[in-house]
């Protein structure tokens, strides 16, 4: 919080407890309320400007496959194999009681680099026997894409959230080569996709 933000709360709330506390003259208590009030709302508000709502993100669902039972491996039911997708989806899985390692998701484009997908919780979201990251698609309409779905071990796991951090950091998102891919971390599934509408430009 700013300074001048910061005295303006403290102020309001002097001037608040002060009329409170007051007990000689009604007109001073009124008085000393109003300015606290202010005061509070003006630290308020301004806290409000200069700190705004971040942007939440939206995305899109698309098809959905029945999961299949007894469910033995990680499955992948949406999006489905051959769907034309929007530009940020959840990518919806599923996967056995046993299953310890992490779940990534990366995207191959046409420029037939490997970038791997992430939420807050860099790696995809597990509970109760499904998972799911959110996934973003930066190419021209029509466009094709393999999505990729891997586990990893621990060491394979740092090194895809490494990678995303450093990418972030420099806001160049490179993608890595197929060699680059850490040896800990094990294809199950691969899915062809293609852009429903351009997503250039809008990440």
């Amino acid at each position: 919080m700013p300074t001048s933000v910061f005295i303006s709360v403290i102020a309001g709330l002097i001037c608040i407890i002060a009329a409170i506390m007051y007990k000689k003259n009604a007109n001073i208590k009124i008085i000393l309320g109003i300015v606290g009030l202010a005061l509070l709302l003006f630290g308020g508000f301004s806290f409000g400007s200069m700190q705004p709502i971040p942007h939440i993100e939206t995305f899109d669902t698309g098809n959905k496959l029945a999961v299949q039972y007894p469910i033995e491996k990680v499955q992948v039911i949406s999006p489905v194999d051959g769907d034309a997708v929007k530009c940020r989806i959840l990518t919806i899985g599923v996967y056995p009681d046993t299953h310890s390692k992490d779940i990534w998701v990366l995207l191959k484009p046409s420029d037939n680099k490997y970038y791997p997908q992430s939420d807050h919780t860099n790696t995809s979201y597990k509970e109760d026997g499904r998972w799911q990251v959110v996934t973003r698609f930066g190419g021209d309409a029509g466009e094709s894409y393999d999505l990729f779905v891997y586990e990893a071990d621990a060491e394979a796991s740092q090194f895809f959230s490494e990678t995303i951090a450093k990418w972030k950091e420099a806001d160049e998102y490179v993608g890595l080569e197929l060699e680059e891919l850490p040896a800990g971390a094990t294809e199950i599934d691969k899915l062809q996709l293609t852009l429903e509408g351009n997503c250039r430009g809008i990440h």
